[in-house]
């Protein structure tokens, strides 16, 4: 049985970084009040010249580092992201374009927040059905260009950044020992558009607008559907939370994250938690989490990983996969 096994991971961060203290000059908030209800100190802020595309590259060349391998043995690259360099054409073909390759193909994937799982799952379909032996998965963000500085609810929330993971066709035997994706549960529901959304685009405004949100609302809802993927994952592979060596969540809310993690009898030392440096880096913040924990040696290969995020949409997922 063929598995998408994890090769190599990478990241990259922009220069500029914004704690909470330089916020408090921007609209009228306290590290305090951001702390104690996000779990957040500080976030990266891309500057001049620093792009989705840019950060995305940088990602992608850490992580052909870290794998050992170049631009050339890649296949296909999916990224993840809601900021796109241009309405058209993808910014994974800029990249692809960055990388020096003229081989294979890219796309992008929106799913917002929860774009890296819709990507790692997507990549793990097109090798697992022979199209792709090596994939090159990135999220890449620049979440404060689309943010409205005036409003305290939200700007204090996001920041910028880019992570990547190399996926590569592996030999398994078909069970949870296997290394590499387990399964993915992906789910949306559209009835929930209004609550977590953008208020421009190309067809309804000609503007790009800012994102909006009703964050009580989103939070009502998180841990269960989060939850729910989890435990429908753990289903699908005969495993449970026992099993589980790390849960790398969406680092939206340290309050989502322990919550969710508290429903499934998760370990708190199981979790790994980003948030507190980067902020909410939507489709980049479960790869960027990945890399400082695989970086720092808490995940080594043989480990059960479990992936899940939530964005607007709403969508959301798992991915269950053995490093």
């Amino acid at each position: 049985m063929i598995r998408s096994i994890v090769r190599g991971f990478g990241a990259a961060l922009p220069k500029r970084v914004m704690t909470n203290s330089e916020i408090e000059g921007v609209v009228e908030t306290s590290d305090e009040w951001i702390v104690q209800r996000t779990g957040i100190k500080q976030r990266y802020i891309a500057g001049e010249g620093e792009t989705t595309a840019s950060l995305g590259e940088a990602a992608a060349r850490a992580a052909l580092d870290n794998a050992g391998l170049t631009p050339d043995d890649i296949d296909l690259i999916i990224l993840a992201t809601s900021t796109p360099d241009n309405t058209f054409p993808a910014t994974a073909v800029n990249i692809q374009n960055r990388l020096g390759m003229t081989h294979g193909f890219a796309f992008d994937m929106q799913a917002v927040c929860s774009g890296f799982v819709y990507a790692v799952s997507t990549a793990d379909l097109y090798i697992r059905g022979g199209m792709a032996k090596r994939v090159l998965v990135i999220g890449s963000e620049t979440f404060s260009r689309i943010l409205d500085w005036k409003d305290r609810t939200t700007c204090v929330l996001f920041g910028d950044g880019a992570g990547a993971l190399i996926l590569e066709a592996g030999e398994g035997e078909g069970t949870s020992a296997d290394r590499g994706v387990l399964t993915a549960q992906l789910r949306s529901d559209g009835s929930h558009k209004e609550k977590l959304y953008v208020d421009g685009g190309p067809s309804t405004t000609g503007t790009v607008g800012h994102l909006r949100m009703e964050g009580r609302e989103v939070f009502k809802h998180a841990v269960g559907m989060i939850t729910d993927v989890i435990e429908q994952a753990f289903e699908a592979t005969g495993t449970t939370s026992d099993d589980l060596d790390w849960l790398v969540p969406h680092q939206a809310n340290k309050r989502i994250i322990d919550g969710s993690a508290k429903k499934l009898n998760i370990d708190p030392e199981k979790v790994v938690i980003t948030v507190d440096q980067h902020g909410n880096t939507s489709a980049a913040s479960i790869p960027l989490a990945l890399a400082v924990a695989a970086g720092d040696g808490r995940i080594k290969k043989g480990d059960l990983v479990m992936l899940e995020a939530m964005g607007g949409g709403f969508t959301w997922g798992a991915v269950l996969l053995r490093w």
